[in-house]
């Protein structure tokens, strides 16, 4: 089974109750949707298999931890070649303060959202990013002011489990 695979309403209903508390006992979880906690076992089992669940995980709360800036950087590249962008890549997919990063169309070809403690680490994060990569054109930050919402769950269709 792929990515591409055929949920049915039970996978959905495990899938809904998962994302908004991982945590929930199987049990549980088969007392809601009407199924053995062996059948649900065995479905979230071949969930994660095939990636549909793509990891198990506790979301942390930025402030919390340290962490209030929440800061979005649009790069601009001068050439979008492989060849040209295995460094800046690297360095994203290394970079633990890089939460999130999107090639993305329009005037920049990359969106990250990355934390920081404080500004001197935030100008520090983006030389090790930016500084010696003559393929970089150009960088914007915006940071945010506010959270609004902060989210990673997807819209599950036909659930009511959903926050």
């Amino acid at each position: 089974m792929g990515l591409h695979t055929t949920l049915d309403d039970f996978d959905w209903a495990i899938l809904a109750l998962l994302q908004a508390d991982n945590l929930t006992p199987q049990r549980e979880i088969a007392e809601q949707v009407n199924l053995s906690p062996a059948a649900v076992q065995r479905r979230i089992k071949r969930l994660q298999e095939s990636g549909v669940i793509a990891a198990n995980t506790a979301q942390l709360h930025p402030d919390a931890i340290g962490r209030p800036l929440t800061i979005f950087i649009e790069v601009q590249l001068v050439n979008e070649l492989d060849a040209m962008t295995t460094g800046f890549r690297a360095r994203i997919l290394q970079e633990a303060a890089v939460q999130q990063c999107y090639m993305v169309t329009g005037q920049t070809d990359y969106l990250l959202i990355v934390t920081a403690t404080d500004m001197q680490e935030y100008q520090a994060l983006t030389q090790r990013l930016f500084g010696d990569d003559q393929n970089i054109q150009r960088f914007t930050t915006s940071i945010a002011l506010g959270t609004l919402k902060r989210s990673l769950h997807l819209p599950i269709p036909g659930s009511s489990y959903q926050k």
